[in-house]
Protein backbone atom coordinates (compact mmCIF):
# COMPACT_ATOMS: atom_id res chain seq x y z
CA UNK A 1 0.00 0.00 0.00
CA UNK A 2 1.37 3.76 -0.82
CA UNK A 3 0.62 6.68 1.28
CA UNK A 4 0.70 10.38 0.27
CA UNK A 5 0.44 12.65 2.24
CA UNK A 6 -1.19 16.56 2.35
CA UNK A 7 1.85 19.18 3.17
CA UNK A 8 1.54 23.10 2.69
CA UNK A 9 4.48 24.56 0.92
CA UNK A 10 6.67 27.01 2.78
CA UNK A 11 9.75 28.03 0.13
CA UNK A 12 10.40 26.96 -3.44
CA UNK A 13 14.10 26.57 -4.52
CA UNK A 14 14.23 25.48 -8.50
CA UNK A 15 12.65 22.16 -8.61
CA UNK A 16 13.40 21.69 -5.06
CA UNK A 17 10.41 22.92 -2.15
CA UNK A 18 10.44 22.65 1.71
CA UNK A 19 6.78 21.49 2.98
CA UNK A 20 5.60 21.55 6.08
CA UNK A 21 3.91 18.38 7.64
CA UNK A 22 2.06 19.82 10.74
CA UNK A 23 4.90 21.09 12.34
CA UNK A 24 7.76 19.15 10.92
CA UNK A 25 9.32 20.25 8.00
CA UNK A 26 10.81 18.40 5.20
CA UNK A 27 12.54 18.52 1.91
CA UNK A 28 10.12 17.66 -1.31
CA UNK A 29 10.98 17.46 -5.45
CA UNK A 30 8.50 19.65 -6.90
CA UNK A 31 9.26 18.70 -10.13
CA UNK A 32 5.90 17.41 -10.69
CA UNK A 33 3.93 20.10 -9.51
CA UNK A 34 5.99 23.11 -11.24
CA UNK A 35 3.13 25.58 -10.85
CA UNK A 36 3.17 25.89 -7.30
CA UNK A 37 4.35 28.36 -4.78
CA UNK A 38 4.63 29.17 -0.96
CA UNK A 39 1.12 28.58 0.60
CA UNK A 40 -0.32 25.98 -2.10
CA UNK A 41 -0.75 22.61 -0.81
CA UNK A 42 0.51 19.77 -2.73
CA UNK A 43 0.31 15.68 -1.91
CA UNK A 44 3.90 13.90 -1.30
CA UNK A 45 4.89 10.58 -1.79
CA UNK A 46 8.63 9.12 -1.36
CA UNK A 47 9.82 13.04 -1.38
CA UNK A 48 7.86 14.11 -4.30
CA UNK A 49 5.16 16.27 -4.54
CA UNK A 50 2.71 14.41 -7.21
CA UNK A 51 -0.14 16.81 -7.47
CA UNK A 52 -1.58 20.27 -5.98
CA UNK A 53 -4.23 20.21 -3.33
CA UNK A 54 -6.74 22.96 -2.63
CA UNK A 55 -6.91 24.02 0.83
CA UNK A 56 -10.17 22.66 1.81
CA UNK A 57 -8.68 18.81 0.30
CA UNK A 58 -5.90 18.96 2.17
CA UNK A 59 -7.70 20.14 5.47
CA UNK A 60 -10.07 17.22 5.00
CA UNK A 61 -7.26 14.64 4.43
CA UNK A 62 -5.27 15.78 7.25
CA UNK A 63 -8.59 15.32 9.52
CA UNK A 64 -9.14 12.02 8.49
CA UNK A 65 -5.45 11.06 9.26
CA UNK A 66 -5.99 12.15 12.33
CA UNK A 67 -8.80 10.14 12.98
CA UNK A 68 -7.29 7.32 11.77
CA UNK A 69 -4.17 8.35 14.23
CA UNK A 70 -6.81 8.32 16.69
CA UNK A 71 -8.54 4.87 15.97
CA UNK A 72 -5.19 3.33 16.24
CA UNK A 73 -4.32 4.75 19.50
CA UNK A 74 -7.15 3.68 21.04
CA UNK A 75 -7.07 0.18 19.55
CA UNK A 76 -3.83 -0.13 20.40
CA UNK A 77 -4.46 0.60 23.91
CA UNK A 78 -6.99 -2.08 23.81
CA UNK A 79 -4.40 -5.03 22.58
CA UNK A 80 -2.09 -3.85 24.90
CA UNK A 81 -4.60 -4.00 27.72
CA UNK A 82 -5.91 -7.54 26.52
CA UNK A 83 -2.38 -8.65 26.37
CA UNK A 84 -1.83 -8.33 29.68
CA UNK A 85 -4.92 -9.97 30.65
CA UNK A 86 -4.41 -12.82 28.40
CA UNK A 87 -0.47 -13.29 28.97
CA UNK A 88 -0.15 -17.15 28.48
CA UNK A 89 3.16 -16.47 30.22
CA UNK A 90 1.87 -16.12 33.78
CA UNK A 91 0.07 -19.23 33.69
CA UNK A 92 -3.30 -17.54 34.18
CA UNK A 93 -6.08 -16.16 31.60
CA UNK A 94 -8.91 -13.71 32.35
Amino acid sequence: MCLAVPGRILEVEGTKGRVDFNGIGREADLTLVPDVEPGDYVLVHAGFAIQKLDEAEAQETLKLFGELAEALEKDGRRSDDSAERDDPADGESS
